[in-house]
């Protein structure tokens, strides 16, 4: 494996010291283990401030990767005004995305990435080395019980090895390059209880699957899952890498395994294959340089660290699935909510054009080597294009060493280089329109590979394998009668059960508020009775890649495709505001339903709706992406599911969401009025000639109002800068 040569830094140490702290130091509030890693990455915390699920904070995690993205957050990151990286050790760039592109463009595109990392001493690994997510295990950066974050969304994956691993924004990324911080919310916290073994046969892939499938009504959504449970010892470290890699398709924000004897035997492995890259067993030779980020020292220190989940530890549920129930299965067509027993496809008979064993998440060591177990003395169907891209250089240099890659190779496997391509639709190899295909991907959302009207599959290393020599959507057992039988064909067995929240999840906080924050927001009430409003129905997207809109002429829009009225009756309300006297923000607060801006990242969603006059936005729950967009333009966010379900059985039509309000209208105006106290977090709800009614919200952290007071995140990571200098 070979290392930049800029890695040896005298600050790497540095790096290291934080892993080396204990965090056995007694704390009066129970925690997950989760919650225990962010409280080590927390910074600005009040004194004897425990870290649970729900809370805003300040982190400062070991390391932030950005891939083909970085050339946007340079931008980002200069606009700002920022001249150097606060700690050049903490980023990572690793291109991997667009790898086969050569056009004078992305070649110039990726020239210039790699002099931006080079003028700053930041970690680079160019087009080839392979996949972020997996040079950051193999590297390093992704390292038991620390805190790492990527600007994508797959960075569940280092939960894999024990690390907790969540996906940033841009704007995320060009802030820890400044200042070394940015804010997050810590998630609700799941339990996941893996009971019993896998049958020969059954794969990590086939555990995700399954479990996308099984519980497939966003019962993890926005959550960080813990893996637990005698059935996770036997699963390997490669299985485990795919299960978290693809939480992320369940829709859960960090997906962490246990730092068990499993995962410490293989980082034996690990270190004993860096201490063979030269002969220093040979007389007169000297020992080969210590890594940066995995070596004895630190290993040790990590089997002397036991960094464990509280048994009082409090979970929003908990699953429980039970392995020895799995047959292999099957994802898809077009979701990763669909799964079906492999069996049941397989009498279907359903054919295939192409075949893809590629990505982050099947695409190491283990899985090519089970491939070409299947593919050996077989060929690849006529008709059908069989792609394979290691996870990394390193992965393909051990798969060739083993014969594994040869075997592929000569049953007909088309070579891709080492980078994401058809998995995200880059490159050749696509699906075309009308096609079928079976990949070891994470994703096969429709389009996502190919055409819109192509069909796509996913399916564990070997079923794609089996797959691609019969031309058909089967497992290797139809290549081989004396293969391993598998467990009878039915539902694997699982269970979900829901904690009801503590009193002290919910309970007023009365932490003392940031200064210059509004003590209350205040002002008519907006009811939209919808769930998943998306981004395009608040802003959009016809105007989204018009740089020349204003502020203004956002205002003038949002909402639009919700309801056409909603930016006019916000307009008529503005006048009646009081101007903020320091202690009080008046403004239109808008309640909706839940998941309120899902869909994609276009930051407009939220600067159109502050722009307009609505500062506060209050739903059952939030997308993600929007919450985040949210913050760091100043636009605060409350959640109250009580407050959402009462409005819609009182105002929405029939008394449910999605049909608009008792008259047909989208936004409901019945002259209500809330005032939210920002230090308490309760909400009360007036409206003419009805009684008040008081509602507990969790408000949000000092890290929070500190970005609403800088006006942003942008403005923060500004006060940041000029404080440093």
């Amino acid at each position: 494996m070979r290392l930049p040569t800029h890695l040896a830094r005298p600050h790497a140490r540095a790096t290291l010291a934080r892993f080396f702290a204990t965090a056995s130091q007694e704390r009066r509030t129970p925690q997950t283990v989760i919650e225990k890693v962010v409280q080590k990455y927390a910074v600005g915390l009040p004194q004897g401030k425990s870290v649970k699920a729900g809370d805003y904070v300040m982190i400062r995690p070991e390391h932030v990767m950005t891939h083909d993205n970085t050339g946007p957050v340079i931008s980002k990151f200069n606009s700002i005004g920022a001249t150097k990286i606060h700690n050049p050790a903490q980023p990572v760039f690793t291109l991997d995305h667009d790898v086969q592109n050569k056009s004078p463009k992305n070649l110039a595109k990726y020239a210039s990435i790699e002099a931006f990392a080079r003028n700053h001493g930041v970690d680079f690994y160019p087009a080839g080395r392979g996949i972020g997510h997996q040079v950051l295990v193999e590297e390093g950066y992704a390292f038991p019980n620390t805190l790492t974050v990527a600007s994508d969304s797959h960075s569940n994956m280092y939960g894999g090895v024990g690390c907790v691993g969540t996906p940033i924004v841009r704007t995320d990324a060009a802030a820890l390059w400044a200042t070394g911080k940015t804010w997050w919310q810590v998630p609700r916290m799941i339990k996941v209880e893996l009971k019993g073994k896998l049958a020969p046969g059954v794969t990590g892939k086939d555990v995700i699957v399954a479990l996308c499938g099984s519980f497939n009504e966003d019962q993890v959504l926005n959550a960080a899952l813990e893996f637990t449970g005698d059935g996770v010892a036997a699963l390997g470290v490669d299985d485990r890498l795919t299960i978290a890699n693809m939480t992320t398709e369940w829709g859960a924000l960090a997906g962490v395994f246990p730092v068990d004897e499993t995962l410490l035997k293989w980082y034996d492995g690990v270190l004993a294959k860096l201490e063979l890259r030269t002969f220093s067993s040979s007389a007169g030779i000297p020992p080969p340089p210590e890594h940066p980020r995995i070596n004895r020292r630190r290993l040790d220190a990590l089997r002397a660290t036991s960094l464990a989940s509280d048994k009082d530890a409090e979970y929003s549920s908990h699953l429980v699935f039970d392995l020895s129930t799995l047959v292999p299965h099957v994802s898809g067509p077009n979701s990763v909510k669909v799964s079906t027993p492999l069996p049941v496809l397989e009498d279907a008979h359903i054919a295939i054009q192409k075949a893809y064993l590629v990505s982050c998440t099947n695409s190491r060591v283990s899985d090519i080597a089970a491939a070409a177990a299947v593919l050996k003395g077989h060929k690849i169907a006529p008709g059908v294009e069989f792609y394979i891209a290691a996870a990394s250089s390193a992965v393909q240099q051990e798969a060739e060493r083993l014969g594994d890659w040869d075997t592929l190779v000569n049953a007909g496997a088309k070579v891709l280089p080492a980078g994401c391509g058809p998995c995200i639709g880059l490159g050749v190899g696509l699906l075309e329109e009308g096609q079928t295909g079976i990949s070891a991907t994470n994703r096969n959302y429709k389009g996502r590979m190919g055409h819109p009207k192509a069909l796509a599959y996913l399916a564990s290393p070997a079923v794609v394998a089996a797959s691609a020599i019969k031309g058909y959507i089967c497992g290797p057992a139809s290549l081989d009668a004396a293969a391993p039988q598998l467990p009878p064909s039915h539902p694997p067995t699982f269970s979900i059960s829901t904690a009801p929240p503590s009193a002290g999840a919910t309970a007023p906080s009365d932490e003392p508020l940031f200064p210059g924050f509004p003590t209350t927001f205040a002002g008519p009430l907006l009811f939209a009775p919808q769930d998943n409003l998306n981004t395009d129905g608040i802003y959009p997207g016809k105007y989204t890649y018009e740089d020349g809109i204003t502020l203004e002429g956002q205002a003038k829009v949002v909402m639009e495709n919700y309801d056409a009225g909603f930016a006019a009756l916000v307009a008529a309300k503005r006048a009646a505001f009081v101007p903020f006297d320091g202690v009080r923000w008046e403004g239109a607060v808008l309640v909706a339903g839940y998941n309120f801006g899902t869909g994609s990242s276009r930051e407009q969603a939220a600067t159109a709706l502050k722009a307009a006059g609505v500062p506060l936005v209050i739903a059952g729950s939030f997308g993600d992406i929007f919450k985040r967009n949210a913050i760091n333009n100043g636009l605060v966010c409350l959640e109250s599911p009580e407050l959402v379900e009462e409005l819609t059985a009182r105002y929405a039509k029939g008394g449910r969401r999605n049909a608009g309000g008792r008259n047909g209208e989208m936004t409901v105006d019945v002259g209500m009025r809330v005032e939210v106290g920002m230090r308490d977090g309760r909400a009360v709800v007036s409206a003419d000639g009805a009684e008040e009614k008081t509602y507990e919200l969790r408000p949000v952290g000092a890290s929070v109002q500190e970005l609403w007071v800088c006006g942003g995140l942008e403005g923060y990571i500004l006060k940041e800068i000029k404080a440093s200098a």
